[in-house]
């Protein structure tokens, strides 16, 4: 048999996966369009925003539908925004590049699920600037477990994964407070790498970091020069919005490990304290005491897609960034071995 020929088996699979593929990114479309707004994902059924036109069945056929509509409404021919045949091709692509990097295995199960949960994450925070908690906190559980299926090192790898990424960010965070007296990191981008750690392990976390930071930073200035802003405007800002600047927030912590005259042991016992329960600072308030709602400035960029971006590239590239990137960068991206 030429060898570059599939088996048949393999050519079954690969279109059963993708198909898989497209029928979830289609409940991936009612996952990033729900769960900001805090509605049910099962009930009620799918409808025009619009008209409230209920779809039928034939109306919900993942990208066939959309095609055959031309991307208007049956009811009220509004557009139909073309981001939910792009969730469902991009889901059914990366089910099979998942395949393909790992065959049949409890690998593929664990990347099948890690992009389940990355799409949709990825859309909600580029539209709402949130990665919400109801996604987030069941991966981390779901990495960790799942890595569990795999052996005892492979758990092993994923919890601390799931706890450095976690400490690290929650660290930058406490940081961008205290030093720019600003939040300088998103309070879901923690959980988002934690959930990466859990599924990746912790060999993953410099790569994450690195390549997120990296790609996000060229493709801001770049948008910057082009667009005079990094990131989208939230949802409902206008541009007169960005102009205003929100109050400085009061800073009330007190880092148990920075007071004064505390022994060197205590300074070091009261470091972990502070980064686990320490709150944040009070958000701003205006004169009516009411809390002032963060809009994003022209530099700023949401930080969980390129996050996102980055674990998707360790887990379907990474052992050929090993190969193309120089030996330093390759160790960086690849994972401490």
């Amino acid at each position: 048999m030429d060898p570059e020929q599939i088996p048949f088996p393999t050519t079954l699979l690969a279109i059963w996966l993708f198909i898989l593929g497209l029928c979830v990114g289609s409940f991936l479309n009612v996952v990033i369009a729900r769960v900001p707004a805090g509605q049910s994902i099962v009930r009620p059924r799918s409808r025009c925003p619009k008209c409230g036109y209920t779809l039928t069945w034939y109306d919900n056929i993942p990208l066939v539908s959309w095609l055959v509509l031309r991307g208007r409404c049956r009811g009220c021919g509004a557009p139909i925004s073309p981001r939910y045949p792009l969730v469902e091709l991009a889901t059914g692509l990366l089910f099979l590049a998942c395949l393909r990097r790992f065959g049949v295995s409890w690998e593929l199960v664990s990347g099948l699920v890690l992009i389940t949960l990355l799409i949709p994450l990825t859309f909600i925070d580029l539209e709402h600037w949130i990665l919400p908690f109801s996604l987030t906190v069941p991966g981390i559980v779901l990495g960790v477990g799942l890595a569990g299926v795999q052996g005892a090192e492979a758990l092993r790898d994923a919890a601390v994964g799931a706890a450095v990424g976690f400490l690290v960010f929650r660290l930058m965070e406490y940081l961008g407070w205290t030093l720019l007296r600003k939040e300088a990191m998103g309070g879901g981008d923690k959980y988002l790498v934690a959930m990466l750690g859990g599924f990746l392990s912790w060999k993953s976390l410099l790569g994450i970091l690195f390549l997120s930071s990296f790609q996000g930073a060229v493709v801001g200035i770049l948008l910057i020069a082009l667009t005079g802003r990094a990131g989208p405007r939230a949802e409902g800002q206008g541009a007169a919005q960005e102009e205003q600047e929100a109050p400085e927030p009061e800073l009330t912590m007190t880092w148990e490990f920075l007071k004064p005259g505390l022994p060197w042991w205590r300074r070091l016992a009261g470091v972990p304290v502070c980064l686990l329960f320490q709150p944040i600072p009070d958000e701003p308030k205006d004169e009516a005491g009411q809390e002032v709602d963060w809009v994003p400035g022209k530099t700023n960029i949401p930080f969980g897609p390129w996050l996102a971006l980055a674990g998707l590239e360790i887990l379907l590239l990474g052992p050929w960034l090993t190969q193309v990137l120089p030996p330093n960068l390759a160790l960086l991206v690849g994972g401490v071995p």
